[in-house]
């Protein structure tokens, strides 16, 4: 279950928006549609085995809570509360919060990408992978230099690209509500199959600030335009007609991935495509709909291969033309009005 404390806002008609629900500038990249001028190039990217969520912690906190120190983790696998690096800050958290340690059998290690809103409202502390093994304990994760959730807000704790850990992150109620998506997403490929790595280009591109350590062994894709980093859109020519569509939510991501395409921000290590979501948006998807999220196969596991496999690179994302500039597909977000 996602957990947001004391955050009494939500998304609405009002004019103004949530700087917790959608954090940053309206021209942040996580925010700025894709442009007319946006040039489009194929990633080619086939179907995976599996459709998968890639699933990241919010937290909105107050004074109230015990301030408690925060540690690198003694493991990317099972471990990862054993560390004893401390990362020069402690995080005002309730003491019943767990956050489960990565497992051997079976074997997981999710990326556990966290955002702390800290007590003063605007310092994002974001931290991956994120656990917290025991009640009243410390919390555990290699931190990343502080944000302001006014900001740009670029940077953050997916350490396989150096992305936002907040930015771009599909929340809670946005796959299950009437509105469009209203922002950029995010998504995690298989680097192996996908990214490329060169001495020149290095694995990334940006925004991003880095690609994986191991990506000169282990990116194995040609195309040197699809890296960390990469700005994935679906071109205009594409419609939702087009590629017969079936499920609501495979709708819902096909408009945000046209009007604001979605940023590589991981290596997947596996045959499986992600997006980046809220913790907590996958089993409100199954309560609303029925199917999972996270499949191998039906209707929505058919979408969600189709849209991955209608990405193209829009490669001349930059710092002067985020989202390839030009006249942007759709209105910029209103201002945070909190």
């Amino acid at each position: 279950m996602a957990i947001s404390w004391d955050c009494g806002s939500t998304f609405g008609k009002a004019p103004k928006r949530d700087k917790f629900l959608q954090p940053f500038l309206s021209t942040s990249i996580w925010n700025m549609p894709i442009g007319d001028n946006a040039r489009y190039v194929k990633a080619n990217i086939g179907k995976a085995k599996q459709a998968a969520a890639d699933e990241e912690y919010f937290f909105e906190l107050k004074d109230k809570y015990p301030y408690r120190r925060v540690y690198a983790p003694g493991a990317w696998g099972e471990g990862r509360c054993t560390g004893t690096k401390y990362m020069n800050i402690a995080i005002p958290i309730p003491d019943n919060l767990i956050i489960p340690d990565a497992t051997k059998e079976p074997h997981h290690t999710p990326n556990n990408a966290s955002a702390f809103l800290m007590p003063d409202g605007r310092t994002l502390v974001q931290l991956s992978p994120l656990a917290r093994c025991q009640k009243k304990g410390s919390l555990y994760g290699w931190r990343y230099d502080n944000v302001d959730i006014y900001g740009e807000g670029i940077g953050g704790a997916h350490f396989g690209s150096g992305l936002s850990s907040i930015g771009g992150s599909i929340r809670k109620g946005e796959l299950t509500n009437n509105k469009p998506i209203p922002h950029a997403l995010k998504v995690v490929i298989w680097a192996k199959k996908y990214l490329h790595y060169d001495n020149k280009i290095r694995g990334y591109r940006w925004p991003a600030s880095r690609a994986d350590d191991y990506a000169a062994k282990e990116y194995g894709g040609k195309n040197h335009a699809f890296v960390q980093g990469s700005l994935l859109a679906i071109p205009p020519k594409i419609t939702k007609k087009s590629l017969k569509l079936q499920t609501p939510a495979g709708k819902k991501l096909f408009d945000a991935l046209q009007n604001y395409g979605a940023y590589v921000v991981e290596d997947s290590h596996e045959d499986t495509h992600y997006f980046a979501v809220e913790k907590g948006v996958p089993d409100e998807f199954r309560k609303k709909y029925g199917y999972d999220f996270e499949t191998r196969g039906g209707k929505f596991y058919d979408d969600y291969m189709k849209l991955f496999q209608a990405l193209h690179i829009v490669d001349n994302n930059s710092p002067n033309s985020i989202g390839g500039g030009g006249k942007s597909r759709v209105k910029l977000a209103p201002p945070i009005g909190n």
